[in-house]
């Protein structure tokens, strides 16, 4: 999930976006409009989608920079990293800018959305080192790997298909290689649900979205975004053979983990 922008956007009329289009799409910030559970990364959401996700996760660039920071001690002259879900390049990015002198590292980015990879192809064009693939993750075939990268990603996965796919990651690193995994999360029970609820949507607030935008993204994800416990991703972990896991980042419904094989 691809700038910080937290102004309201406003039509020529000055009335807030948040109103529907004529073919039922609601805004939800940033010049994006979704339908009801049928949120989507291509079209024009490409267009604003950096600040968006900046505006919308919160301490988005910390965490990329400390997955960056987590990268020394796994990428070498001859690594293979991958990043999966790369979208518009920007956690593929903060790593290139960490390891600009290595330049024996193959790197290469995982993205469905065609209009994504498009974007992200433009991005590291002069870059001979760095592949950016459109793939379904669930079919993709890893090369051996010092480091692969899951930024805000795998909860968009379909649950019957995120155990084979942390199989196949874990089987895809080298012996010592990391599993560097952020996502958002479900609290562990109902009423620590309800308060993680609130406090992210007056996060929301305060970062400018309206109340009616606000609703429409949660309603445009209903069967899109199905995030997991810590305790459900922890036994996804596990049972794709990882044993070495600890949480590196935690902010409300966000955890970020490292898995070492």
């Amino acid at each position: 999930m691809g700038s910080n922008s937290a102004s309201l956007s406003k039509s020529d009329s000055g009335e807030l976006n948040s109103e529907s289009k004529d073919n039922g799409d609601r805004s939800v910030g940033d010049g994006i409009y979704a339908v009801n559970a049928g949120w989507s990364f291509s079209g024009d959401t490409v267009k604003t989608f950096q600040p968006h996700v900046e505006r919308s996760v919160p301490f988005y660039r910390e965490a990329q920079n400390l997955v960056a920071q987590i990268s020394d001690f796994y990428i070498r002259d001859d690594s293979y990293v991958y990043d999966i879900g790369t979208s518009l390049g920007a956690t593929l990015g903060a790593l290139l800018d960490r390891h600009r002198d290595r330049s024996d590292v193959r790197w290469t980015g995982i993205d469905t959305e065609i209009d994504m990879v498009a974007a992200a192809h433009e991005r590291f064009a002069e870059y001979r080192n760095v592949a950016i693939v459109q793939s379904d993750i669930s079919e993709y075939h890893f090369e051996p790997s010092d480091m692969i990268v899951s930024f805000y990603t795998l909860q968009f996965v379909p649950p019957k298909y995120r155990q084979d796919v942390l199989h196949k990651i874990y089987s895809a690193l080298n012996w010592g290689g990391a599993f560097v995994w952020f996502e958002k999360v479900r609290a562990p029970d109902a009423r620590f649900q309800d308060i993680n609820t609130a406090l992210y949507n007056d996060y929301k607030l305060e970062n400018g979205f309206s109340p009616d935008e606000i609703i429409g993204k949660s309603r445009s994800l209903k069967g899109v975004l199905e995030p997991f416990s810590t305790g459900a991703n922890m036994d996804l972990l596990h049972r794709a053979g990882f044993e070495d896991v600890v949480t590196v980042f935690k902010y409300l419904c966000f955890e970020g983990y490292l898995a070492v094989k």
